[in-house]
């Protein structure tokens, strides 16, 4: 049987089953739908396609029937691509003409090989069936949703609405769209990383984790530690400690981190590029300095080997520095081998750590009776009880913690690599918190172990031996010994070289085997600075390819397949040498404990952050988050920071702060969807409702203005002018009206435009429209522009030079724009001598950003396109000493003198003085100059001159209407040279033509415009600025040419003019 074909409408969606026979598998033709239907079976036997030359026949019954066999999923997607996918392809994946039939994983694929990351809509068919119908309509699928070029699989593009929805070309294919270029780039990116190393959350999380937490106090502070703080000092720390690491490390794992950077990515993503920048940077240089104290450990036990031994080199902080150069050297040559090899060398060093702990605890079971002299006893209640207590020399609760909690910094480790993990959202929190139970139980034992079994001070000597037992008070007097002599005096050093105070190694000596804790020292020391070396630049290279900081890009560049950053390995280097030179663990272990906690606070900070957003796209799987223990984390780490060090943690507040504001400044050209993002549209969203329900108060009025600048960069000059008076004070929209109903270029443009007002520093937003003519759309933008007490409450228009040789139709459009009165708007209109539309020699000019490539030559211009393109940036300028006159003949509200004063308190045209010019009567122009006076003193606006116009309604002079009578003469109607049906037909046919009775009855009105130009040039000629009332014609009894001469006679040969008109409500008040 065979399917009917379906109606013509649903093309786009449906495709025709043909009869059996033509069922075979071939290329396009010019008359089919590129979204052809492969009519493939799902069952498994079916899918294999013959390789011999005959291509295979096919029923169309399997069409009902094919999802009942097989794997669901296979064939679902499949390309047909007209170029060979790979050479060495599989003879079974090939079809007829050497069409490759791709796998299900690829249909779109921008990452299924590097022949395919590019999307041609005329050479890939679609092949999809859902629900036993032929359709390209995509059922849902994961890897529709997935980051282009993520790690854990390949990223499909569904059907775009347009191959759905648009219409069919005469070939038969719709108007898809291809990849953009960042994801054609992106899926390149994807498809050269290919064969890259990928680890599972044991070898990258939890070896590396645990390696990182143990690390160098494990073996060579641990005791001292117990030493100072006591067992139960330590045992309220360290609850501390892993509040700190728990909270830390769930909040990370709220996050879907998919990509290289760890701390970074995930602050990044969440609070945005100004705090991940900073805390970015930090967190790199914290993992270096890291190194250098893992390194320094290391160096410190190879130290006290050779002092038992006599073989110092010079001495022994010189001997560490030595030591210290050399095994970085070392720990650099296996990194930059590769993760690899640095992966296997961490196994093998974790192996030595677990056998040298295990050997530690073996040791505390086997009293020996030589190692009583170094204060060994095995597990005793006495000692316990003795060294449950703290005995601070030297030091305090804080000053020890803070050299204790780098042990807690390696949480991260894993996250930090997690670009190499093959599922970092698995991978992260089980390994994570797998790490952090193992590790807190063994600190937890050797704390207590070592404080039940070794005692606070021993000489080492025998001859410390008591018989008597007399003035010993120590745990140690029962077993004979007394070491009374080993306590400071007046807080000095102690004169004993052993005990848990005293001997750094002292773990060797309890142990069952010494030089196996040696060897875990080593590991424990070699494993931590490996670890960091690894991190510290994986953070660094992923900071710099965001290209947050220019300069440091080039210690970004990878290498090899899987992305080395082999220079920022060199700069980490560099940093721990740097900081090796202090060659003392003490010293450089709290200098990186607050930039960790800084890390760690903006880690917890930023779960609280996304979950305040408040934004659908934040969805946390944890079953018991809640966002407060997270800000309590994060709290908990800054007054940590504090306590530890107040003036290190402020040192670290005002590095990040600085680089805050530094990125802040620059505004990197990134979208990450962050959480800041997401709170400012709430706050947006929840002020603007609050707005609505606040009725307008003229204190609070803002000129809020609907500015037609068609495209923003074709009239400059308004767009200049406008925003002095509406940056940081109202809105501005700018208003395009287009009339090519083109809804996917209007939507481009829309992103293209409010770009370029982003990039030029104009607080504006682009507001296109489609309609017929520009009063249409206008009058559609005056309607709906704006949202709420956000919307414009006045218009601005560019003055029409051209309308004498235009159609005067687009005359009678343009003066019907002033319908903006009937809504209740204020009218201000610019004229320029020059003009103001640029459009037509666009990208000419290095000041415009036009989207043309800047590189192309450019045209020498003639000498009036130079004079119009000086002209448009003349408001960019800084206005030197002058003035702006504001001739505020008619009261509108107020607005014709709010304007100026705006624009004069702007930075650019700080040296203008505003002078105003008011009409008046001659007998009364010092009364009408002081009234005036008043009245702008108690508006608080200052002013250098008032000048009262008392002649105004004198005759103009004969030039002037000559003028005027030449520039009305082509419009004139003439209705007593024709019968009076034909004047008032051609009335109705041409409204905007001028009668002699309306030129009669407005004779004064038209003499006024001409005797106020006469006097603007003799008055205005060298101001910076005229603001003017703009004259007002009655609806109906005007034409638009006569209206259209008036304003033109008014402002013409004059510097850059605003004709303002408000809406008569007051927007100036003398009440505070």
């Amino acid at each position: 049987m065979s399917a009917s074909p379906p109606p013509a409408a649903a093309a786009s969606d449906y495709l025709s089953a043909p009869e059996p026979d033509a069922l075979k598998l071939s290329g396009p033709t010019p008359s089919q739908s590129r979204f052809q239907v492969d009519l493939v079976s799902e069952c498994g036997a079916e899918t294999a396609l013959a390789s011999d030359s005959s291509p295979p026949e096919y029923s169309a019954e399997p069409l009902r029937d094919a999802a009942s066999g097989g794997e669901e999923a296979k064939g679902r997607f499949r390309v047909v691509n007209f170029a060979a996918s790979s050479p060495d392809a599989a003879p079974a994946d090939s079809a007829q003409n050497g069409d490759t039939v791709m796998s299900d994983g690829s249909l779109h694929s921008s990452t299924g090989g590097q022949q395919h990351h590019h999307y041609d809509t005329h050479t890939n068919t679609y092949y999809l069936r859902t629900f036993g119908h032929n359709t390209i309509d995509a059922v849902p699928n994961i890897d529709f949703y997935r980051q282009t070029a993520a790690p854990l699989g390949e990223k499909l593009i569904r059907p775009t609405l347009s191959e759905l929805h648009d219409e069919l070309d005469k070939d038969g294919f719709a108007n898809g769209e291809e990849l953009t270029p960042a994801e054609e780039a992106a899926a390149k990116e994807a498809s050269e990383s290919k064969g890259v190393v990928k680890f599972g959350w044991i070898k990258g999380v939890l070896v590396r984790c645990m390696l990182n937490i143990w690390g160098v106090m494990l073996f060579i502070r641990m005791t001292w530690i117990v030493g100072q703080a006591g067992i139960g000092r330590f045992d309220f720390g360290r609850p501390c400690e892993l509040a700190l690491q728990f909270t830390s490390t769930l909040s990370c794992d709220l996050f879907n981190i998919f990509s290289s950077g760890g701390a970074y990515y995930l602050i990044s993503r969440s609070l945005g590029p100004e705090f991940g920048g900073s805390i970015g940077l930090i967190f790199a240089f914290a993992n270096a300095v890291a190194v250098a104290m893992y390194v320094v450990g290391f160096a410190e036990t190879v130290v006290e080997l050779l002092i038992n031994f006599d073989a110092l080199m010079l001495d022994q902080i010189n001997d560490v520095r030595i030591i210290g150069t050399i095994t970085v050297i070392l720990l650099l040559g296996i990194s930059v081998a590769g993760m690899e090899w640095e992966a296997k060398a961490q196994i093998f060093l974790l192996f030595i750590l677990v056998t040298a702990i295990f050997n530690y605890f073996i040791g505390t079971f086997i009293p020996v009776e030589s190692k009583e002299k170094f204060g060994f006893f095995s597990y005793d209640a006495s000692i316990l009880a003795d060294n449950f207590g703290p005995d601070f020399r030297g030091q305090t609760f804080f000053s020890v913690f803070s050299i204790f909690f780098p042990a807690a910094t390696g949480i991260l480790a894993g996250a930090n690599i997690s670009g190499d993990l093959a599922d970092p959202q698995m991978a992260i929190p089980k390994g994570t918190l797998l790490a952090i139970l193992i590790t807190g139980l063994v600190y937890m034992g050797v704390a207590i172990s070592a404080g039940a079994c070794i005692v606070r001070d021993a000489t080492g000597m025998e001859s410390n031996v008591t018989l008597s037992g007399l003035n010993c008070t120590d745990a140690a007097c029962k077993f004979g010994y007394d070491f009374t002599s080993c306590r400071p005096v007046g807080g000095g050093k102690s004169a004993c070289k052993f005990g848990l105070h005293n001997d750094f190694q002292v773990m060797s000596v309890v142990s069952g085997f010494g030089p196996l804790i040696t060897a875990g020292i080593f590991s424990a020391t070699l494993s931590s600075a490996l670890a960091s070396l690894v991190s510290a630049p994986k953070v660094f290279q992923a900071l710099c390819k965001d290209n947050i900081y220019p300069g440091i890009g080039v210690f970004g560049k990878g290498y090899g397949k899987n992305n080395e950053p082999l220079r920022g390995y060199l700069l980490t280097f560099g940093i721990a040498l740097a900081f090796i030179v202090i060659a003392e663990l003490n010293v450089i272990a709290p200098i990186i404990s607050n930039f960790f906690l800084a890390s760690y606070a903006l880690i917890n900070f930023s779960v609280f952050h996304a979950s305040l957003a408040n934004s659908p796209g934040w969805r946390p799987s944890f079953k018991y988050y809640n966002m407060w223990v997270s800000l309590a984390g994060a709290i908990l780490c800054c007054v940590v920071m504090f306590i530890i060090n107040w003036w290190a943690a402020l040192l670290t507040n005002v590095i990040v702060l600085s680089l805050y504001i530094y990125v802040s400044y620059k505004k990197p050209d990134v979208n990450w969807g962050s959480s800041t993002q997401a709170l400012t549209y709430h706050q947006a969203l929840t002020h603007s409702l609050q707005l609505c329900g606040v009725a307008d108060h003229i204190k609070t009025y803002r000129p809020q203005c609907l500015v037609m600048t068609g495209a923003p960069n074709s009239r400059p000059a308004l767009l200049h002018l406008v925003h002095a008076f509406t940056k940081n004070v109202g809105l501005m929209l700018c208003g395009h009206v287009s009339r090519r109903p083109n809804f996917k270029e209007l939507n481009s443009d829309m992103l293209r435009y409010q770009r370029w007002l982003l990039n030029n520093s104009s607080k504006a937003f682009y507001t296109p429209v489609v309609a017929e003519d520009l009063r249409q759309g206008t009058q559609y933008l005056l309607q709906a522009a704006g949202l709420g007490r956000l919307r414009p409450n006045t218009l601005v228009l560019g003055f029409k030079n051209d309308w004498r040789i235009g159609d005067i139709k687009e005359v009678e459009t343009y003066i019907n724009l002033i319908d903006a009165f009937d809504f209740q708007y204020g009218v201000v209109i610019l004229r320029l001598r020059e003009g103001l539309d640029i459009s037509h020699i666009q990208g000419q000019g290095t000041v415009l950003y036009s989207f043309q490539d800047k590189r192309s030559p450019t045209v020498p211009l003639n000498v009036a396109d130079q004079r119009l393109l000086d002209a448009s940036q003349q408001f960019q300028q800084k206005q030197g000493k002058g003035t702006i006159d504001v001739w505020w003949l008619f009261d509108d509200g107020g607005l014709t003198l709010l304007i100026p004063y705006l624009i004069a308190n702007k930075k650019k045209w700080k040296d203008c003085k505003i002078r105003v010019f008011i009409g008046g009567k001659i007998n009364r122009i010092d009364h009408d100059r002081r009234a005036m006076a008043t009245l702008l003193s108690k508006f608080r606006i200052d002013f250098s001159d008032i000048t009262v116009l008392g002649d105004i309604n004198t005759k103009p002079k004969s030039e002037g209407l000559t003028e005027f009578a030449q520039m009305i003469e082509p419009y004139k109607l003439r209705e007593d040279d024709m019968e009076q049906e034909a004047a008032e037909k051609l009335k109705s046919e041409e409204p905007w033509r001028i009668t002699d009775n309306e030129l009669e009855l407005y004779k004064a009105k038209s003499n006024r415009q001409i005797r106020l130009n006469e006097l603007l040039k003799e008055h205005s000629s060298t101001a910076n600025l005229i603001v003017m009332s703009m004259p007002l014609a009655r609806k109906g009894a005007v034409s638009s040419a006569l209206y259209m001469a008036w304003l033109d006679t008014l402002s013409k040969d004059l510097p850059p003019i605003l004709l303002v008109r408000g809406n008569h409500q007051s927007v100036l008040t003398f009440y505070s």
